[in-house]
């Protein structure tokens, strides 16, 4: 890993942009202190499969649930009107 300041990155950014493409992590800093991370770009997301996988490997099995059909229908008026236990 790479440390080198805000003016450095001005003057060097194609060499660093090149270090960073090949995996490296480059650390600015202002003043001594680090400001930010230059960091290889990664292909994001969540690797749902891999995570279901990990269930079922511990015996866990998921269903997709039940909503019932009046979910989101109102409460009763004498149900919000009842003093809690």
């Amino acid at each position: 890993m790479k440390t080198v300041s805000i003016r450095e990155v001005q003057d060097r950014f194609d060499e660093l942009a090149h270090d960073v493409e090949q995996g490296e992590t480059v650390v600015v800093t202002r003043d001594g202190k680090p400001v930010f991370n230059l960091v290889p770009h990664k292909k994001g997301g969540v690797d749902w499969e891999a995570g279901e996988a990990y269930l079922r490997s511990k015996g866990i099995v998921r269903t997709k649930g039940f909503i019932a059909d009046d979910f989101d229908d109102p409460l009763p008026e004498d149900f919000l009107l009842r003093p809690l236990p």
